[in-house]
């Protein structure tokens, strides 16, 4: 069954083109992650957060995907990070046109 994964933490920047320019490898590094359907990469400048949706085949890929960027982003010197994990309905996402096989 398909999950999805809900991250947020504080992040001062860089925002917008500077983020994507200077997170390239970072996306590239995440896009072969096991298990990882496709990630959609957030940030909210005004209230200082930044993060993502992502979506994996299965709960054990994500899981250790998460336990992986915890500790990444703790190395960046970011302790505080917010994760949900949920069960993906397929019949009625499908409806509403998510972007899912």
């Amino acid at each position: 069954m398909a999950v999805l994964l809900q991250i947020d933490f504080p992040f001062s920047g860089p925002w917008g083109e500077d983020m994507a320019a200077g997170m390239e490898a970072l996306a590239t590094s995440i896009a072969a992650e096991p298990g990882l359907q496709w990630k959609i990469w957030t940030e909210n400048r005004e209230a200082g957060e930044a993060g993502g949706i992502y979506l994996f085949a299965d709960r054990a890929s994500a899981e250790a995907y998460l336990a992986m960027h915890r500790a990444r982003l703790l190395g960046f010197g970011i302790a505080a990070v917010n994760a949900k994990l949920f069960e993906v309905n397929l019949p009625l996402s499908r409806i509403d046109r998510a972007p899912l096989s």
